[in-house]
């Protein structure tokens, strides 16, 4: 699925965006899904006019009843008692039809922003995403697009439920005398319109604030779960944890405020709906008294009044709301605006006529603001089924190779090709299937075994897995476990050790048919007496495959058929 092309007229730069630019943005991404927000706003119209309207007759039918058996007189009281029963009926029917849509269309539309958000973030991994936290990555991904539900369910039906409800509440009372109307919309405007602003501009930094400080909390966290080991050993642990607890106290101090800005704007609301009940009452009473409406009606608009104000009950939670809301898209909206660095071709992936890589005085920095570059005029052939030892030191740029190879990250100079093509000819996804890499930091998801291996080619079968495994030199250690293949590694692989889990990685690598095999570091964590029966069992192994060994030592370097030294 491609991401949705969609013009937006706002600047590029999230920060000079105004509330409004950010709100129609988020809108336009709701677009296929508006038929379901629709029939929500009209459901949740539906309920309040039913409420509104069933406490208004309850009112004049109980009314009217004792007025009846004061004068003794007899009254039709089936009709009014069916259309209690009936709007009892359609409250309930569409209170559950509101909640069953509005839910369905926020879950909608919140997959769909999870997907549109990582369909934007895969062009920028990993060269533009190395600079951000894993933590504040995470935050972004679960918390900032959670907090875009709000957009529809807390903000959007509130508010059109609201202006509607209120015009129909309006044109009812006018009914019966102008001053009504007027009264309810005095009240109104400061319950629904100038109480809500004002919430807002108290509720603006707090909510601001608690996203910032929810965010940093989170990669705190992130920190101290991934590196527990280390604060341990280095007795940081307390002061880590102290910094955590004064995160957490600072994030609460947010939250207190904003439900005290909350429960004021309630006070308030329930304020102005007795004030503004009390205002009907004292201009109906004189109109009774001229026989301008019958006493039972005065009850009724009384009841009437007091429940309209139901319309705009939420009024003030979405807008206290919405800077939490922009704050978050912001954040979204700040990624989804980088330019990935890799700019994949126009036209569609060529085919290869062969597997050959040549490297053509290459030189590569990872930052432009630099002039020292990590690959410096770097040149070399890799025949298609040949092998190539790349030698250095840690840092040296051994690994950038490989980033360059698999278009992470495009050259600063010179030309790279493949099969006899530019690489920047290439899709990103594409060359990739050409490349079947075990990298230095693998990940390792908390399945088993097998569904870790399955990774690269799902549709292996336990006769290779077992396979892999001997020449990876890890089928030993699998047989061993009571269960196999189907042992789980724990997230991130943390009940395995450094060495299994290198091993494993290699025995992924292997499992993906690809024509180019590339082992980074492959014997680290590995005893050398290991290192080298695996290495003579993959290049026995993977006869027609391309192999790159890059490695800081000697080990297997008698195995390839040429070494590049950095």
């Amino acid at each position: 699925m491609k991401p949705p092309n969609i013009e937006f007229s706002t600047e590029t730069n999230i920060k000079r965006q105004s509330d409004l630019a950010v709100f129609w943005r988020l809108w336009l991404l709701f677009k296929p899904y508006w038929g379901w927000m629709l029939l929500g706003i009209l459901l949740t119209l539906v309920t309040v006019m039913a409420n509104v309207t069933l406490m208004a007759l309850s009112g004049w039918f109980i009314t009217s009843m004792a007025i009846a058996g004061l004068a003794n007189v007899s009254m039709d009281y089936f009709s009014p008692a069916a259309g209690i029963r009936g709007l009892a009926i359609a409250r309930t029917a569409s209170r559950y039809g509101e909640r069953l849509i509005t839910h369905e269309a926020t879950f909608r539309v919140i997959a769909e922003l999870r997907q549109w958000f990582y369909l934007h973030l895969e062009p920028l991994a990993p060269a533009v995403l190395q600079s951000y936290h894993s933590g504040d990555l995470l935050s972004r991904i679960r918390s900032d697009i959670d907090a875009l539900e709000n957009v529809y369910i807390r903000i959007i039906v509130p508010v059109v439920v609201a202006f509607l409800a209120s015009i129909l509440f309006l044109l009812f009372l006018a009914q019966y005398d102008d001053r009504l109307a007027l009264i309810e919309l005095a009240f109104l405007l400061i319950g629904g319109v100038f109480t809500p602003i004002w919430i807002n501009k108290l509720s603006k930094k707090p909510a601001e604030k608690k996203v910032e400080l929810s965010t940093e909390l989170h990669t705190r966290v992130v920190d101290s779960v991934q590196g527990m080991g280390e604060l341990l050993i280095y007795g940081a642990a307390e002061k880590q944890a102290q910094k955590i607890d004064k995160l957490s106290s600072e994030l609460l101090k947010q939250q207190t405020k904003l439900a005290r800005y909350n429960g004021l704007s309630q006070a308030i609301l329930s304020l102005c709906a007795n004030l503004a009940m009390l205002g009907i009452v004292i201009i109906a009473i004189p109109l009774v008294s001229q026989a301008g409406i019958s006493p039972p009606n005065l009850v009724m608009l009384a009841l009437f009044t007091l429940a309209s104000f139901e319309a705009i009950l939420a009024l003030p939670l979405a807008f206290q709301t919405l800077p939490e809301t922009l704050a978050s898209a912001r954040r979204i909206f700040k990624i989804i605006d980088t330019k990935p660095l890799v700019n994949e071709p126009t036209s569609a992936s060529p085919k290869p006529n062969n597997n050959d890589i040549n490297f053509n005085s290459v030189s590569f920095s990872y930052s432009p603001q630099t002039t020292k570059n990590i690959l410096d005029n770097l040149s070399f052939c890799l025949p298609t089924g040949s092998s190539l030892g790349v030698v250095g030191n840690s840092g040296i740029g051994k690994s950038t190779i490989i980033n360059l190879l698999l278009r992470f990250w495009e050259p600063t100079e010179g030309k790279i090709t493949f099969g006899g093509y530019p690489i920047q000819s290439y899709h990103g996804d594409d060359i990739r299937q050409y490349f079947s890499v075990a990298t230095q930091t693998p990940h390792f998801f908390n399945s088993t075994i097998k569904r870790n291996l399955l990774l690269a080619n799902r549709q292996a079968t336990d006769a290779q897995l077992e396979e892999v495994c001997r020449v990876a030199q890890i089928h030993d250690f699998i047989h061993s476990l009571p269960e196999g293949h189907d042992t789980w590694v724990g997230e991130a692989g943390f009940k395995l050790s450094g060495g299994q889990l290198k091993r494993l990685t290699i025995a992924r690598a292997l499992l993906k048919d690809a024509p180019v095999l590339v082992l980074d570091e492959p014997g680290e964590g590995l005893d050398s007496k290991t290192e080298k029966a695996m290495l003579a069992a993959i290049f026995s192994y993977q006869k027609q495959q391309s192999i790159i060994l890059i490695t800081h030592k000697k080990v297997g370097l008698s195995l390839v058929d040429e070494i590049l030294t950095l």
